[in-house]
């Protein structure tokens, strides 16, 4: 760590995925950060769900504190600024509703079975710009189309921005494209073990999203953020190396290079398609993104180079075989949702699930898979609790933490008044 730096920012990732932490001057760099219990029984609009798990809400609020080792942190995106992501704990020890412990116990018990996971990151988002009246629409790029670079699709150079940034934070982006709609975008970073490429994520996101604030922009990775577009998800590459350091992904013998392993990892997957939503898709906006022929993850259905299918096995194989899982969107929590997806394709080797047919359907106008997610996030929520072999590999602490905001959450939906119903009725009624 040879880079001088005047001060050092701790992150670390909570229950909404939002990169709560501290700025810390150098010389104080080694103390460590407190942070407020509390913090867990928030929503995003700031009210606290009274006896949320995590929060001790009748222990008076207490701190609990985020380690690290200044040796794993990076340069910042910032001038004089290194960075670390932090582990959370109290007097008791390793926070139970720490996503980023979550995943460091999804790591282990793969390494209990002798594998090393390693997963790559495919995020989607859409730019917008300010409406005039405190508000924001969609950047208007009209020259903009599919896999499009340059001016035409990034008037503002804000792709070119986020490449720099990401360079000086040492986050390694492998592509970046326009995607089917306008103005969204791409962004592809290399895969890693899953401990560095869920930090490498959860960074990137906040680097882009500032980036693009201190130009004016809005970078948003919600899910479905323009109704009359595609949505943006967020998938998960990923594979198992063995002891030998070789990809276990791989069988040159079968048919189609693809090992048992694999294919029991896919069938859990799909076997906890329902409940995993509770964790990949954790908003009320999730669910309009994840609709029938929208290629989106709907259905718990697997196939070859296949678009239409949630788990899709790419053509590659030998280094580059891998799953990539595409359920989440870019709203999940990264760690989180990154543990959950390990959790489950670790549950179908342990439990030795057969694999279903693959999905011959097109996806858009057939199909021939039958289960798909919920219909709303209440209903993905009953599905993650009832799990129970899901939610004690996640964390039940946690998993009661999450699911207890979330139904405030779905509650504080529930109750509003939107503008769809404000545009429908007022006129008439």
């Amino acid at each position: 760590m040879s880079e001088e730096y005047r001060r050092l920012r701790v992150l670390w990732p909570d229950h909404l995925g939002l990169a709560r932490g501290k700025y810390v001057p150098a010389e104080l760099a080694e103390s460590g950060v407190r942070h407020c219990s509390g913090t867990w029984a928030l929503g995003y609009d700031r009210g606290m769900t009274p006896y949320t798990p995590g929060s001790h809400w009748n222990d008076g609020l207490p701190d609990f504190q985020g380690t690290y080792d200044l040796a794993e942190s990076r340069p910042g995106w910032e001038p004089g600024t290194r960075v670390v992501v932090a582990d959370l704990g109290d007097h008791e020890g390793p926070s139970p509703v720490s996503p980023r412990g979550a995943l460091r116990r999804s790591i282990s018990a793969w390494r209990d079975l002798r594998y090393e996971p390693y997963v790559g990151m495919e995020f989607e988002a859409y730019v917008f710009v300010p409406d005039g009246a405190g508000g924001y629409r969609p950047l208007e790029t009209p020259g903009a189309y599919v896999y499009g670079t340059g001016p035409a699709v990034d008037p503002h150079g804000l792709v070119d921005a986020i490449w720099e940034a990401c360079e000086r934070a040492e986050i390694p982006l492998e592509s970046v494209n326009s995607e089917y709609d306008s103005p969204q975008f791409e962004f592809t970073l290399r895969y890693a073990d899953a401990l560095r490429a869920a930090d490498e994520g959860f960074l990137f996101k906040l680097l882009a999203r500032e980036v693009a604030q201190r130009m004016g922009l809005l970078l948003t990775f919600m899910g479905k953020p323009v109704s009359e577009k595609g949505g943006s998800g967020l998938h998960f590459n990923v594979s198992v190396r063995d002891e030998s350091g070789s990809n276990a992904m791989n069988d040159p013998s079968a048919p189609d290079g693809v090992s048992d392993l694999a294919k029991s990892m896919i069938a859990g997957l799909l076997a906890r398609h329902r409940s995993l939503a509770g964790v990949c898709a954790p908003t009320v906006n999730a669910y309009k993104r994840l609709r029938p022929a929208s290629l989106s993850g709907y259905w718990a259905n697997w196939g070859y180079d296949h678009r239409g299918a949630t788990v899709r096995i790419p053509p590659e194989r030998g280094a580059a075989g891998r799953i990539e899982h595409r359920l989440s969107d870019g709203a999940a929590v990264v760690h989180t949702a990154m543990a959950a997806v390990l959790h489950a394709a670790r549950l179908g080797v342990v439990e030795s699930l057969a694999l279903p047919a693959v999905e011959t359907g097109n996806g858009l106008d057939t199909i021939e898979a039958t289960v798909g997610v919920p219909s709303s996030l209440a209903e993905a929520l009953d599905a993650l609790e009832s799990d129970t072999v899901l939610t004690e590999a996640l964390g039940s602490v946690l998993c009661a933490q999450h699911i207890a905001v979330k139904r405030t959450e779905w509650e504080r939906f529930t109750n509003a008044t939107t503008d769809w119903e404000m545009r429908e009725y007022l006129p008439f009624l």
